[in-house]
């Protein structure tokens, strides 16, 4: 089995990553394969909606979004960080995940995704909240921890002082390993769900 973790962060080893790390020993533990990409130090414009990638099946801007969907298809679970920034996600992890979750056209039903977000101090649930929004109109079934997952920390590599903080990421992460596990198991008697004809509608026709 394989995770993909998204470290929106623009430091590598900042604050996210030691909750990523944290997570990754778990992963490890378990037997489930890891690799890391991070976003927050890279150059990533936002989706200006063109609607090219309906027609390319990738985004019209070749970059990090591009390299990584081929990652994301092949992962059973995703793990998306960012910092707070002003009470939400940074900018380039939002542009990144809008491009990412937008131009991929593989079906994502019943991949699971997990949110962590790190601060200083506040806006932690609220960039944890807009985080999981991607999952959940993916059909991607969110994994939780003891807690809202994140970890505290301002200076890079505090949160490894976090010792609560850090004992989430690990509690997410053997979750998050059991669900995988879970559903592979499911999807081997079951199948996947049956799905309807997307219904379309909108507010002024």
């Amino acid at each position: 089995m394989k995770v993909l973790m998204i470290n929106g962060s623009p430091r590598p080893n900042g604050n996210d990553a030691v909750a990523l790390k944290e997570m990754e020993k778990v992963f490890t533990a378990e037997g489930i394969e890891v690799e890391t990409v991070v976003v927050g130090n890279k150059d990533i414009r936002g989706c200006i909606g063109c609607l090219s990638c309906k027609k390319k099946g990738k985004c019209v801007f070749d970059d990090l979004v591009n390299e990584t969907a081929p990652k994301f298809e092949a992962a059973d679970g995703v793990v998306i960080s960012s910092p707070v920034y002003f009470g939400s996600a940074n900018g380039t992890m939002v542009s990144f995940l809008d491009r990412l979750f937008y131009s991929t056209l593989f079906d994502k039903t019943m991949k699971v995704g997990a949110s962590v977000a790190s601060a200083r101090r506040g806006g932690l649930t609220a960039t944890h909240d807009e985080l999981n929004k991607y999952f959940t109109i993916s059909g991607m079934p969110v994994a939780s921890g003891q807690y809202w997952n994140g970890v505290h920390g301002s200076l890079p590599g505090e949160a490894e002082q976090d010792a609560e903080g850090l004992q989430q990421m690990r509690t997410l992460a053997r979750n998050m390993a059991f669900l995988m596990k879970s559903i592979a198991l499911g999807k081997e008697q079951f199948g996947l769900p049956e799905k309807e004809p997307f219904q379309r509608t909108n507010f002024i026709r």
